[in-house]
């Protein structure tokens, strides 16, 4: 799937679209104990000052967002799964006015609320626009798992964390994280 740049909806700096972006997606459920270390990916992103690109919708990634927004040049891009409303702007203003902060969509302002086809349309388009992915828990058989088998992430990297309930996505050929192993972009 890709999406013309023409047909996107941008609120923000569209050159953060020129920047190398990881893609961070978690799974709605998963394992305790791996905020941290997702914590710890963030805090190697906001380091390095790396483009994160996400839909930033579970409660992990929206922790994750609300992290990033912290670092005073961290640029993020936030691709929403409806068209942007006209609060977004003033409750961003800052950051968007920083320059550090992009709001992305397919959708016209008129389509308010999310559904499960304007998420999966959302997440089609952060694979295609992602030059790879940091996903600390995949659940097996979902949605997500699906997403990363589709032709837009095929062929880019994938980083996990290292824990029982990957392994399945570790012999897909995923790409064991560790702290501090993505400063300098990836090693």
């Amino acid at each position: 799937m890709t999406i013309a740049p023409e047909e996107l909806r941008l609120l923000g700096n569209a050159a953060l679209l020129k920047l190398p972006k990881t893609a961070f997606f978690c799974s709605r459920d998963y394992p305790a104990g791996i905020e941290h270390p997702a914590n710890l990916w963030a805090l190697d992103q906001r380091a390095a000052g790396h483009c994160v690109i996400s839909g930033f919708h579970s409660q992990l990634e929206q922790s994750i967002f609300r992290y990033l927004l912290q670092g005073p040049g961290q640029p993020i891009i936030y691709v929403l799964a409806r068209g942007i409303q006209p609060n977004v702007r003033s409750e961003y203003g800052p950051e968007i006015k920083a320059g550090r902060l992009l709001f992305v969509t397919a959708f016209e302002p008129d389509v308010t609320t999310a559904s499960q086809e304007t998420a999966d349309i959302r997440n089609l388009l952060i694979t295609d626009l992602a030059d790879d992915f940091f996903v600390p828990y995949l659940a097996p058989d979902g949605t997500l798992q699906q997403l990363m088998a589709s032709p837009t992430a095929q062929g880019k990297p994938i980083y996990t964390l290292d824990i029982p309930e990957n392994q399945v996505f570790l012999r897909w050929g995923a790409t064991v994280y560790q702290p501090g192993s993505m400063l300098g972009r990836h090693g």
